[in-house]
């Protein structure tokens, strides 16, 4: 099979070597799937350079999500799994950026058949961090104001959607004409181009000096610190990432005397417990339920060949992308 594999550390088209590849053999727990579509996110750019929080044992083959049909089922788990459209977070060093990818059975989410796989694989983390960060963690309630940064990428634009359905108002900031226009599309009541003006003035100016109730930061480093001082009283400031680079310390005193919490976002921390692992199943559900009615949809600004994923690595970790982009790892595939 093809597999994109990383020998040593270093930017994507330097390190990463399309080769072909025996198919990794399933484990305990675990489940073989034939990739459909897979979908790219920063990790796998710091995965490349080394600097992600993991670090799979070299050679491996990065990638997140991964959609596609069980082929293959580990010691212990249902054979009657094979066969079944899913969608999940492949279980590194076997990631998605192959023909095929090894999952965790526990982490697997049915793919409905009128789903088509690129929009599964563009849906899972985006949509499912931004529902348990907005309703679970954020607490948003409808009336509120939410705050949404790198409204036009993939997380953000899936909280664009996610907070409209909530009930709330949504300001959006993105960078450029183009991705302001995305924002306003998918239903923000403001969008503010951050290259153009100070995003903390105009959020101000609009809220009549009250500030926002909710932040969705997947940036961190100086919009961090922007965002901290246009919270309303009681405001929440959700951590989900870390895209500039910069992880921001935060002056606790500045917490304390303007009264509003700082609030972290791990998906992970849900799927080491039965209860937790419930909980995201039915978000998930519920998810796929606001699809179904056309409520929110995955926005992919592209669509990729097998052959073109480094270059696409690097052009999302240079911003250069809108929404999502789509691996389309079933294009070109032999037997």
């Amino acid at each position: 099979m093809r597999a994109w594999r990383v020998h040593r550390y270093g930017a994507p088209t330097d390190v990463l070597q399309l080769e072909e590849v025996a198919a990794p053999e399933p484990g305990r727990g675990q489940v073989r799937l034939r990739v459909h579509a897979a979908a790219l996110n920063l990790p796998d750019d710091r995965l490349c350079r080394g600097t992600y929080i993991l670090h799979p044992e070299l050679p491996f083959t990065p990638g997140l999500e991964a959609a596609g049909i069980i082929d293959a089922v580990g010691p212990g788990v249902d054979d009657d799994l094979i066969d079944r459209r899913v969608v999940t977070v492949a279980d590194l060093p076997h990631g998605s950026l192959a023909d095929a990818a090894i999952g965790l059975v526990e982490g697997l989410y049915r793919v409905p058949d009128d789903q088509p796989f690129d929009h599964a694989a563009a849906f899972l983390i985006a949509f499912q961090t931004g529902h348990v960060s907005l309703s679970r963690r954020g607490q948003l309630r409808a009336g509120e104001t939410l705050l949404v940064h790198a409204g036009a990428g993939g997380v953000g634009s899936a909280a664009i959607q996610l907070g409209k359905v909530f009930g709330a108002r949504v300001i959006a900031t993105a960078g450029g004409p183009d991705k302001v226009q995305l924002c306003r599309e998918l239903g923000a009541d403001l969008a503010i181009d951050y290259l153009a003006v100070d995003f903390r003035e105009v959020v101000m100016d609009f809220t009549d000096g009250r500030g926002v109730d909710v932040v969705y930061d997947a940036v961190s480093g100086d919009v961090f610190h922007q965002s901290r001082r246009c919270l309303a009283n009681e405001g929440r400031l959700l951590v989900v990432g870390f895209a500039s680079g910069d992880i921001a310390q935060l002056p606790t005193n500045h917490a304390l005397l303007k009264n509003y919490s700082v609030v972290g976002v791990h998906m992970g921390a849900y799927l080491k417990t039965t209860e937790g692992r419930e909980f995201v199943y039915e978000v998930y559900d519920e998810l796929l339920q606001w699809y179904r009615e056309g409520k929110i949809r995955p926005v992919i600004g592209q669509h990729v060949t097998m052959d073109d994923v480094p270059q696409a690595i690097e052009a999302l970790a240079s911003r250069q992308t809108v929404g999502k982009v789509v691996v389309d790892v079933e294009t070109g595939r032999s037997g």
